[in-house]
C-alpha cells in the first residue's frame, strides 16, 4: 500500500523548512509560479450539481464524487482533502467540485445537510459529516432493523429520523447552525428529488459506478478511487506543467 505521501512528506517539509527542489508532496516547493496568496481553498461556490472549491479560474478542474456512507469517502476526506488545500487549492492550481452519489436513503437524508445553507460554509459541514461518519454510521449498522428500514426509505420522515436519532442535526447545530434551517433542509422534497436526478445526470455523463470517484478535466479516471491513486497523477501532472 502507498503511503500518503503528500500529507506525510508535507507535514514532515513544513517542520523541517526542507530545501527547494520540487516535490508534490511538499507544500513549500514551486512546480510554477506562485500567484498571489488568495486562500483558495476557503473560496466556494455551488455549482448545478455539487460545489466548487478553489480558484475558478485554475487550468485544472478536478471532479470529486462522493457518498457520505462510503467508508473510502471518509478515508479520502481525512487523508487527502487537507493536502490538496494545502498544496493545490491554496494556491490557486487547482479547483476541486465535490459532487454527490446518492447510494441510499441515509446518503440522501447526510447530502441534504451538507447541503444546507451558506455554500461558503459547505466545507465545515462537509468535513463535520464525512470525519464523524464511524461514530454515525456504526450507529446506524447497531440500529434496530425496523430502524434501519425507515432511513432507507429516504421519504421526509425517513430522513428527519435519522437526522436526529445518529446525531447528524446536532453536530451541525453545535457549529452555529439553526435546527429549524437544518430540518427544513432534510424535509425538502424537492431538493431531494433535484440530488438524485444529479447522481442520475453524473452516472449517465461519466459512468460513476464506485465511490469515491474522480474526473480531471471532464474525464473520468479509470480504476481511481483513493488518495494513493489519485496522488501519483497530481503530482504527474503538476510536476509536468512546472517542466
Amino acid at each position: 500500500m502507498i503511503k500518503p505521501l503528500l500529507l506525510a512528506a508535507g507535514a514532515l517539509a513544513l517542520a523541517a523548512g526542507a530545501a527547494s527542489s520540487q516535490d508534490l508532496s511538499r507544500p513549500d516547493s514551486a512546480f510554477a509560479p506562485k500567484p498571489k496568496s488568495a486562500n483558495w481553498q476557503n473560496t466556494v461556490t455551488r455549482t448545478e450539481r455539487g460545489h466548487l472549491i478553489g480558484n475558478p479560474e485554475a487550468e485544472t478542474r478536478l471532479v470529486e464524487f462522493i457518498s457520505y456512507t462510503c467508508p473510502h469517502c471518509a478515508d479520502f476526506a481525512a487523508r487527502g482533502e487537507p493536502a490538496l488545500d494545502v498544496v493545490l487549492l491554496g494556491p490557486g492550481k487547482l479547483t476541486v467540485e465535490v459532487r454527490p452519489v446518492i447510494r441510499n436513503g441515509l446518503d440522501l437524508a447526510v447530502t441534504l445537510l451538507a447541503n444546507c445553507g451558506d455554500p461558503a460554509q459547505f466545507k465545515v459541514r462537509h468535513r463535520t459529516l464525512i470525519l464523524a461518519q464511524a461514530d454515525w454510521l456504526g450507529k446506524a449498522y447497531a440500529a434496530p432493523k425496523t430502524q434501519q428500514a425507515i432511513w432507507q426509505r429516504g421519504d421526509k420522515a425517513g430522513r428527519l429520523n435519522a437526522a436526529s436519532a445518529l446525531g447528524l442535526t446536532a453536530m451541525l447545530a453545535a457549529k452555529g447552525q439553526s435546527k429549524a434551517e437544518l430540518d427544513a433542509c432534510v424535509t425538502n422534497d424537492a431538493a431531494a428529488q433535484k440530488l438524485l436526478q444529479n447522481d442520475e445526470a453524473d452516472g449517465t455523463e461519466f459512468g460513476v459506478n464506485s465511490t469515491p470517484s474522480f474526473a480531471m478535466d471532464g474525464k473520468l479516471l479509470a480504476e481511481v478511487h483513493s488518495w494513493d491513486a489519485l496522488y501519483p497523477l497530481l503530482r504527474d501532472r503538476f510536476t509536468a506543467k512546472a517542466d
